[in-house]
């Protein structure tokens, strides 16, 4: 009986301790309509590979100016579109500028046609109609049927490779098309040159260099099918050229081993019987052909399609039980679908024996740790990384150490500010990469030499011609003549400065503590008190006299208005509502912001900012009012923070296609889903401080590395239970609305009382 007995315990351990199905909740259609910009097709947490259909190719200009319409194919999926053009293998998650979109594959039957044709007309190309009747996509997993061809498109991934599986009619015409033209955000001279190598009858290799928002991009593959092709050729649509060497001694279009170009798409003959798989392993590499080869033998053996699939929805799986968490249905899937999403990126670029190409275009090697791309900084520093340093700390560990071998590689001596294949294109404001490295040291997730790491982060800092630091150092702003967002820059930069003198402090560097600290007042210099905002002030010290804080466009500021962008100095609340006339006045500024009403005319011009991301005057679709709501925290008004982050959280969170009022931006937009609906928010990275806030979930549990559990429990939370009548830490109630890193990584329990009424100081 005692061993029955034991062994009841045990099992009943097992499953108390055993992995709930958390993929059933992720939906990555939620984004893909509207102005969200991520992607449905396959990918693994972190991984090189996204493969994901695109449903039109748009180009980048028209007639030699920008085609607007582009913005829409971010991610190379628009939910509204009726056709599919292909299946690539490289998208970004979210993003308001694009690039990628390599390697676009297609099945066809029937007679062979080798250009896309138009939506208004599938029968004229290789593109197909498709419903959203036979569309699933899941963690790890993506499904389709192509209408016009009868064929169904199924995709799966490792990290290195993506695994295709195409399930054909019966036919002597089946094909599959390669179209190494195919790009996201491509125009004619994007591709600046393509190879393929027909090893044999099942294994095709190559590579592609690409000159777009990375200028220097090479990524090569490895292409193996399930079953031998009967026939192969190319279509070349390079223009005539003066040169063209002696290669015409051959017949290159069929059967031809060895194809160069600029611009190439290449087809593979099949016959097929009814419902006969082709199946395809297509493995990425930055090195070389060879590694991409070691890639796909090493990651996928066979050609187990299904086992591919489980393969990658139970790493998903594992990764989102890091959190479980009790809610509505809608609020599980809204909470494991932002936690997909924020999984997705950066993205792993290192080969599986540990080689990347580095910003010097040479080979190195990720000794110790994984090499990372894809920084979107200026999104990612607010939340997404916070994040990672309490969930998945080991690999922000690892993303810092790639930031520092970027340094080390980069012959300006800076750390990245938007980075991805070896590149710095170089986008948005800010030096933010200093922050992720500053958050990391403080919350002792850091395990490099950190003064070599601050040594980095003074020297970005110090980078005078890099848009208009020189001026910053010199007059402590930027002149509005010098910089089209002279305002932005400078409240930016001040926060930098301010994470960088966090390390400093730490490291007991104190004249570099006392330099830095100095510059992140900064921000001051551009707030005109007479009116109460941030303005662009002109090199004679003056304010620029045209001026509208409404505005988006124009008025020294990038994504963003004045109204929302003189609340950026999250490094110091308590000195901007000083400035602002103290805290009864800084927080009725508050009130006005989220309840006013911003016309169309002032974001018209603003292709980042849509009505649907804006609650009042505050625009939530985009990062930089990101802390603003718990900003009431610094004011004794907590409850307005408490009462803003929900209503932020239903109306820019939905578990639709359109369900995010913004681009998701490589997952800053939903970690702040996250950690607002956790009840915390990191105003400051590079602090160790959380401003409370109101969860949106009944409890949570989080899971940490080091072993330790993390619980927040919501007692008599509801939609209308929104405000917090007191917290307990570990069972001692907060006298204040904030907690420390350490609360959370120590393991303990957060317990919030909720009520529908306010709890007035």
């Amino acid at each position: 009986m005692k061993q029955f007995f034991f062994y009841c315990l045990l099992f009943l351990s097992f499953v108390a301790n055993a992995q709930q199905n958390l993929v059933k909740y992720v939906k990555p259609l939620i984004g893909t309509e509207k102005m969200g910009h991520t992607y449905p097709g396959a990918t693994v947490p972190f991984g090189a590979v996204q493969l994901s259909p695109e449903t039109d190719t748009i180009p980048y200009e028209m007639n030699g100016k920008y085609n607007g319409d582009v913005y829409k194919y971010c991610a190379g999926y628009k939910y509204e579109d009726k056709t599919i053009v292909g299946f690539s293998h490289t998208h970004f998650s979210g993003t308001g500028h694009s690039d990628l979109g390599d390697f676009l594959i297609m099945p066809t039957q029937g007679k062979l046609q080798m250009n896309p044709g138009t939506a208004n007309n599938t029968k004229s190309g290789f593109r197909s109609a498709f419903s959203h009747a036979n569309e699933t996509a899941e963690a790890g997993y993506y499904r389709v049927k192509l209408d016009d061809d009868n064929i169904t498109a199924e995709m799966t991934a490792t990290t290195r490779v993506g695994m295709h599986q195409y399930t054909f009619p019966k036919s002597d015409q089946s094909h599959i098309i390669l179209d190494l033209m195919a790009g996201i955000y491509n125009y004619d001279d994007k591709t600046v040159w393509t190879y393929v190598r027909v090893v044999n009858d099942t294994l095709v290799t190559g590579y592609r260099q690409t000159y777009g928002w990375a200028r220097t991009r090479t990524v090569y593959f490895s292409m193996s099918f399930s079953k031998p092709f009967k026939s192969y050729g190319q279509k070349n649509y390079d223009a005539k050229q003066a040169y063209r060497g002696f290669w015409g001694k051959f017949d290159q279009s069929k059967n031809f081993p060895e194809i160069a170009g600029r611009k190439v798409r290449m087809y593979f003959d099949f016959d097929t019987n009814e419902g006969e798989k082709v199946k395809i392993k297509f493995a990425l590499s930055p090195v070389s052909q060879e590694n991409a080869l070691e890639n796909m033998r090493a990651e996928i053996s066979g050609w187990d399609f299904d086992k591919v699939k489980a393969q990658a929805q139970a790493t998903w799986n594992k990764e989102l039980n890091k959190i479980n968490i009790s809610a509505s249905e809608d609020d599980k899937i809204n909470f494991y679908t932002a936690m997909y999403h924020a999984f997705i990126s950066p993205t792993t670029y290192t080969d599986g024996n540990g080689q990347y190409k580095g910003l010097d275009q040479g080979i190195h090697t990720a000794n110790g740790f994984t090499n990372y791309t894809t920084f979107s900084l200026w999104d990612t520093y607010r939340a997404l990384h916070p994040f990672f340093n309490i969930i998945q700390p080991s690999r922000n560990n690892d993303m810092v150490k790639s930031m520092m071998a970027h340094y080390d590689q980069s012959s300006l001596n800076m750390l990245p500010i938007w980075s991805h294949y070896a590149n710095d294109n170089w986008c948005m404001s800010g030096y933010h990469s200093v922050s992720v490295v500053a958050d990391a040291i403080i919350k002792g997730v850091y395990t490099g030499d950190a003064n070599k790491a601050l040594d980095a982060c003074i020297m970005t800092a110090k980078k005078r011609n890099y848009e208009g630091i020189g001026y910053y150092m010199d007059l402590g702003y930027i002149p509005a003549e010098r910089s089209g967002i002279s305002v932005s820059n400078t409240l930016e930069y001040a926060y930098d400065d301010w994470a960088i003198a966090q390390i400093a402090k730490k490291l007991n560097r104190m004249d570099v503590y006392n330099e830095f600290i100095k510059r992140s007042n900064n921000w001051k210099n551009n707030y005109d008190a007479s009116i109460g905002f941030m303005r662009p002030k002109m090199a004679d010290g003056t304010f620029k006299k045209v001026f509208d804080s409404k505005d988006t466009e124009g008025q020294g500021f990038i994504e963003g208005n004045s109204w929302n962008y003189s609340f950026f100095v999250p490094q110091d609340p308590a000195g901007l509502f000083e400035v602002m006339g103290g805290k009864k006045k800084f927080a009725l500024r508050l009130d006005t912001l989220f309840t006013m009403h911003l016309p169309d005319e002032f974001f018209a011009h603003t292709e980042d900012i849509t009505r649907e991301g804006i609650i009042g005057g505050y625009v939530h679709g985009n990062e930089p009012a990101h802390h603003i709501a718990y900003l009431y925290n610094w004011t004794d008004q907590a409850y307005k923070t408490q009462a803003q982050v929900r209503h932020i959280l239903k109306m820019q969170y939905k578990p639709t296609p359109d369900g995010l009022g913004g681009n998701d931006d490589c997952g800053q937009m939903s970690a702040w889903y996250m950690f607002s609906s956790l009840g915390f928010y990191p105003v400051s990275p590079g602090g160790d401080e959380y401003a409370l806030g109101s969860p949106a979930v009944n409890n949570a549990s989080l899971t940490l590395e080091n072993g330790k559990k993390f619980t927040v429990e919501a007692i008599n939370q509801s939609d209308k239970n929104v405000y917090v009548q007191k917290v307990l830490l570990n069972g001692k109630e907060l006298a204040k609305p904030f907690i420390k890193h350490s609360d959370i990584t120590s393991g303990g329990k957060l317990t919030f009382y909720m009520s529908s009424k306010p709890k007035k100081s």
